[in-house]
Order: structure tokens, then C-alpha cells, then sequence
């Protein structure tokens, strides 16, 4: 439930020339420290940085494709960042399931800002303890509930770490765990004063990863999911689930959410969907425990403190699925692995995914609206002939684009338009998309808010909408 675009319009047909991954000369320009290439990044237009996608398509490593269910404004959105920040042989994936009002606001802001702030505390220089404290030590010296989170979150993963623990993990974990912490910290703040998104009943998941050669690292915020596609001694293909469902019906959440006054329950009509509530108040009824935003509920039990795990790859490892709960409420992780696995080409993998669990949706909920859908597909193995036909399938992408521009279609000026138009919709709010959104209405089981305000047109807005139709 979030979005690449606020449209889903916008958004270009996966093989589209706009949607493919170009190769830049400078894609793997080195800096000359850690701070200049992040004042880089931070001042470069994001639709401009290599490497950097987005939109439905594949590059050599990836697939990506979301596409909008029937709840109204796709509120998904995707991200594949390879040579991260100017890091060799390093790549950033992330996947974001808005929800509320202005939910694809909030997803689509938490796409583009996120990896900036984890890339700027992921510096090795800088001190845990600082870190630590600058988390803990609120303005007024005093932490709500969230805070108080993130303090005990770090603290008890610092003690169950003995020294056979971190022999276990290597020194990149902890720094970008710690990293991780810091940067949805900052993120979840920024949310919080953003002068033209309102979170208070918006919010968005967050499921990321940091691939660094073997090295694999998960930052986790919600009900999205990462799922490993990898091979057994028999060389039989099963499923990993890499990251915890973060929904109120675990014991740890349930028991953080009522300490902090805030209700879990479920409905009578769809006893296996707990949701927090407001403590005196039968809203909203959220059904994840933690998520970015959502500023009715944090001083409720709410958090974004991510949780960060790591995993060491290997040969047998082929790839790494990560998807919204659109995906997850109709397939099982192991038909997920063997979607992706059975694809005809990898470019196309994402979206057989995206299509099997439409299809899923019209045939186990036939009475509810299918919810948005969004996929990564992070391919780990090296198998040549694979990567070859990848490469194939990018070139003649590129040859379709050299036509169009020879048709007078100036494909990059256009790609930049579209960018533009999707920066300046987060800055202002469309109304006319505001009123006609429908409150996640339908069958109640598969929705992430159950109670929002409702708007409710007056009579000047009647007329206004009344001339516009006319015209």
C-alpha cells in the first residue's frame, strides 16, 4: 500500500526505455573521503544518481515491480541502490507499505530519505557510545515511549552480545546495526515535523537490506517480509524467512503496547487480525506493531525501532525476495521462492510474482479488494550464463531507447519530468485525490487501518467538483 508514483499512471510498463537501469561511466567513482561523498549524495537529484531505481524494471542484479490493487492510490513503494553511496561492491533494497490518508506520501518520502541518513551514520569512526547517546537523550530529557525504545532495544542487544557473539558477527554488523538504529531514529523525527505530509494517521512499513560481498544486513520496521530463495544439500529449493512479521499479536509487542496504555485486540469478525488501538477510543486500529509515522499511536506502544539481523551468504544462496504484505496474505513463502524461481527471464521475475498473487487475491478473497502489491528481487548467485542473458535483455532496452530518441522523443528529459512532477506532488497535496480517497473500504480482514476520518465534501466542494465535471 504505498507507491513508486501517486499515480499509477505514472508509472511505466516494465520494459519500458524510462523503466531500465543505465550504466553510468561515473557509476563507480570513488570519493576522496566518507563526508564528501555523502555531501555528494545529498545534494545530487536522486532521479540522476547511478544505480539508483525506482520504477517497474530490472538491472543486471535486480527486479522490481509494484502494481496498484483496488483500495484506490498505490501506496507501495520500491528501491534498488547498487554501488550504495559510492560503495563498491555494495547495494541497498528496500520495500514500503503505506497506510492512511497520505500513506504513498509517507512511503515515497521514507524511500528517498532513508538510505541517505543510513549512509550518514555509517561511518566507522564514529563511536557506538555516541550513537547510543545521541538516541537516548531526548531535547527535554525525557524519552515517550518510542524513545525509551530505542534505549532498551540497543541496550539488551548489547548484552546478550558475549565474545563468542561477536566472533559470530563481523565488525559490519554492529556498525550498521547501530547505523540502522540512528537512521530510523532520524527518519521516524523528520516525519514527525514534516511541514507538508501529516503522519498523524499515516504511516508507511519498511523492510531494508545492506548487501555488502557476503555480508547481508536487515533493517526491519512492520509486516513487509524478507524471504531467502536457497538451495539444500539435495539441491532441493526451500525458503528462509529472514525477518519477523512485526504485528501486534506477538507476545513482546502486545505486552510493550498495553504497558504504554495502548489496546490489542481483534475485531469478532476477523479474530486473527489483532490491532493497537487508542486507549479510550476505538481507533485506529493498526495492524502492525511498529511503523514509521502514525503519530496517534506512538505514545502508545508504537515504535519505529527497527529490528536488524544479519546473515553470512552463501554459494547455495540464489536469491533475496522482498515484498509488502500484498504478497504475503495469499502466498506462502515457499510458493513465493518458487515463482521467482520458475520465472522465464529474471528481468521479468518481480512481476510474475506481482501477477500470481493477484490471482491468488481474486481466488481466495473473491469479496475483497486486492491490496497493492510491490517486489524486490535481489539475485546473490554468479552464475554467468544468467547474468549474460540479464545484460542481453538491459541492451536491448537501451536499443529501444536510441530509437525513440531518433523518433524525437528525448527519453531522459522525460524521465526527469516525471521525477519532477513526483517531488513537487509530496510537497503539495493533491485535494481532489484526498477526497476521493475511500478509507480502505471492502472486507475489513486484509486492511492495515480499520477507522480513519472520513471526508466529507460540503457544498461549495460539490459545486467545484460538479464544474470540473462539466468541463
Amino acid at each position: 500500500m504505498g507507491s513508486c508514483f501517486s499515480a499509477e499512471s505514472r508509472s511505466p510498463h516494465p520494459t519500458s526505455p524510462s523503466s531500465a537501469f543505465r550504466k553510468n561511466k561515473n557509476s563507480k567513482k570513488r570519493f576522496g573521503s566518507r563526508a564528501t561523498s555523502f555531501e555528494y549524495w545529498r545534494n545530487e537529484p536522486l532521479h540522476r544518481i547511478p544505480g539508483r531505481i525506482f520504477l517497474n524494471g530490472s538491472t543486471q542484479v535486480a527486479s522490481l515491480f509494484t502494481q496498484q490493487g483496488k483500495k484506490g492510490t498505490n501506496q507501495d513503494a520500491m528501491i534498488v541502490w547498487e554501488n550504495f553511496c559510492s560503495r563498491q561492491d555494495t547495494i541497498f533494497c528496500g520495500v514500503f507499505d503505506g497506510h492512511g490518508p497520505f500513506g504513498h506520501m509517507v512511503a515515497k518520502r521514507v524511500r528517498d530519505s532513508l538510505p541517505l541518513k543510513l549512509n550518514a551514520h555509517w561511518e566507522p569512526s564514529m563511536p557506538g557510545e555516541e550513537v547510543l547517546k545521541e538516541i537516548s537523550v531526548n531535547n527535554a530529557g525525557s524519552m515517550n515511549s518510542e524513545e525509551a525504545t530505542f534505549v532498551s532495544a540497543d541496550e539488551e542487544s548489547r548484552a546478550s552480545i558475549d565474545v563468542e557473539e561477536i566472533e559470530k558477527h563481523p565488525e559490519i554488523f554492529q556498525t550498521l546495526k547501530e547505523s540502522f538504529l540512528k537512521a530510523f531514529k532520524v527518519m521516524d523525527r523528520e516525519l514527525k515535523n514534516h511541514q507538508t505530509i501529516d503522519c498523524f494517521c499515516s504511516g508507511t512499513t519498511a523492510v531494508t537490506l545492506v548487501k555488502q560481498g557476503c555480508d547481508l544486513v536487515i533493517g526491519n520496521v512492520g509486516d513487509s517480509r524478507a524471504v531467502l530463495g536457497t538451495r539444500e544439500k539435495d539441491d532441493s529449493l526451500v525458503a528462509v524467512q529472514l525477518t519477523v512479521d512485526l504485528k501486534p499479536n506477538l507476545p513482546a509487542e502486545a505486552e510493550r503496547i498495553r504497558k504504554c496504555k495502548g489496546r490489542v485486540f481483534a475485531l469478532q469478525d476477523e479474530p486473527e487480525v489483532a490491532r493497537v488501538w487508542l486507549p479510550n477510543n476505538d481507533s485506529p486500529g493498526l495492524a502492525m506493531a511498529r511503523a514509521f509515522g502514525d503519530f496517534c499511536l506512538k505514545d502508545f506502544g508504537l515504535i519505529s525501532v527497527p529490528e536488524v539481523s544479519y546473515r553470512r551468504l552463501t554459494e547455495k544462496d540464489e536469491f533475496v525476495v522482498l515484498a509488502t504484505d500484498g504478497i504475503w496474505d495469499v502466498l506462502s513463502n515457499k510458493e513465493v521462492v518458487d515463482i521467482i524461481a520458475a520465472a522465464p527471464r529474471r528481468s521479468t521475475a518481480a512481476r510474475s510474482l506481482v501477477e500470481s498473487a493477484v490471482r491468488a487475491w481474486r481466488y481466495k478473497y473473491p469479496t475483497s479488494k486486492v491490496d497493492d502489491c510491490a517486489v524486490v528481487c535481489l539475485f546473490l548467485d554468479s552464475n554467468m550464463e544468467q547474468q549474460i542473458s540479464s545484460a542481453s535483455h538491459a541492451k536491448s532496452k537501451e536499443q529501444a531507447r536510441t530509437c525513440r530518441g531518433s523518433n524525437g522523443t528525448n527519453e531522459e528529459s522525460n524521465e526527469e519530468e516525471v521525477c519532477k512532477e513526483e517531488e513537487e506532488e509530496e510537497e503539495e497535496i493533491d485535494a481532489e485525490s484526498e477526497k476521493e480517497w475511500s478509507a480502505l473500504e471492502g472486507v475489513s480482514r486484509v486492511n492495515t487501518l480499520l477507522n480513519l476520518p472520513r471526508f466529507v465534501p460540503d457544498k461549495e466542494d460539490k459545486d467545484a467538483a460538479g464544474i470540473r465535471k462539466r468541463k
